[in-house]
């Protein structure tokens, strides 16, 4: 299944001189939508991951069902302010602006596997902002899965060392 004819691009958005990735059609699609989870779990099957960290909130659309698959817990890496415990964060820079990333405490114990999870692959900043948080938790990162990686932003090149693995590389 070509995947990639399920992505829409929106010119300008969130603001000018952005070409946003919109993967709400294959969303809307179960057959587009099967296919981009099997693709992005595939890699992972047969390693033991014990939570899938998905970044807030596209990330979360994918997060839930590949660690349903994986047999994994989930955690969510969400917005500053939005989790009702105490979490750690950290700050980072994306494409047009900051940003700060949470996860809770408590979500990772030291030596836990962790697989992290977003729909998409640009500079890095918070893909690399989670592998921190993660590891500042005493977790492991077994790899990061994208269903997309905007390869001339070179995102790739802030996750140096680590297992990355991409659906669509446009």
């Amino acid at each position: 299944m070509n995947l990639e004819s399920w992505i829409r691009d929106v010119r300008d958005f969130p603001i000018h001189g952005i070409l946003f990735k919109d993967i709400t059609p294959l969303l809307n699609d179960s057959a587009a939508l099967k296919e981009a989870v099997d693709r992005m779990v595939a890699p992972y099957r047969s390693r033991k991951i014990d939570r899938v960290v998905a970044i807030e909130s596209r990330g979360f659309l994918f997060g839930v069902p590949i660690a349903y698959q994986l047999d994994a817990g989930f955690i969510p890496v969400r917005k500053a302010g939005k989790l009702p415990s105490e979490s750690v964060g950290i700050e980072y820079s994306l494409e047009y602006g900051t940003n700060r990333l949470e996860m809770h405490r408590d979500a990772i114990q030291p030596g836990e596997k962790v697989l992290i999870v977003d729909d998409l692959l640009a500079t890095g900043g918070s893909a690399a902002a989670t592998v921190s948080l993660v590891e500042k938790l005493g977790g492991v990162v077994e790899g990061l899965v994208f269903l997309i990686e905007l390869e001339f932003l070179q995102g790739k090149e802030a996750l140096a060392g680590y297992d990355v693995f991409s659906v669509l590389r446009l």
